[in-house]
């Protein structure tokens, strides 16, 4: 199996100074380091009942579109808001500085569906903890979140586990 390190860039004082910017584009040029982060990414769920996948803007889109495939199950876009045409369930969320919405189609999840949430970076985990809500104001059930990487100083596994999330994430990089 790849480790997934080999593929991701570190770009320093992106977006801003200070900021070591974990790109994980390079992963996705790459046909086997993507199906191998794509395996891992799946490996905690064998024999779990799974019946839709959400993926989290706009990184979320490229993981959770090629596991829904692999499943051959459905795709939920939760996106920023205004992206979306047609009837929406809005959530906020808090950002470092100031707040953000995210948005979901109010009939993308069917009450008792388990939803599998995934997303390429989980930092403070503000942005699935709105991706958790949204599903579960349709009466879904997040079975579970998936994270090429978990950025641990931030907080955001401790925070999505305190919601009683359970967290896989395939790499871990101190700092911010």
């Amino acid at each position: 199996m790849t480790d997934i390190r080999d593929y991701i860039r570190t770009i320093p004082d992106f977006p801003h100074e200070g900021i070591l910017f974990r790109d994980v584009t390079t992963l996705f040029l790459h046909p086997q380091g993507m199906r191998d982060a794509i395996d891992q990414l799946l490996a905690p769920y064998p024999g779990q009942q799974i019946d839709l996948v959400a993926g989290l803007e706009a990184r979320g889109f490229i993981l959770g579109g090629a596991i829904a495939y692999q499943l051959g199950l459905g795709f939920v876009p939760i996106r920023k808001a205004g992206k979306l045409p047609g009837a929406v369930l809005s959530q906020a969320y808090k950002l470092e500085y100031g707040e953000a919405v995210m948005e979901v189609h109010d009939d993308a999840v069917q009450p008792g569906q388990k939803v599998l949430l995934v997303d390429d970076l989980l930092a403070t985990g503000g942005t699935a903890e709105a991706g958790i809500r949204l599903i579960e104001k349709m009466g879904g059930e997040v079975i579970g979140c998936a994270f090429l990487i978990d950025l641990p100083d931030l907080g955001g596994r401790a925070h999505l586990e305190g919601l009683g999330m359970k967290v896989h994430a395939l790499t871990a990089y101190e700092g911010a």
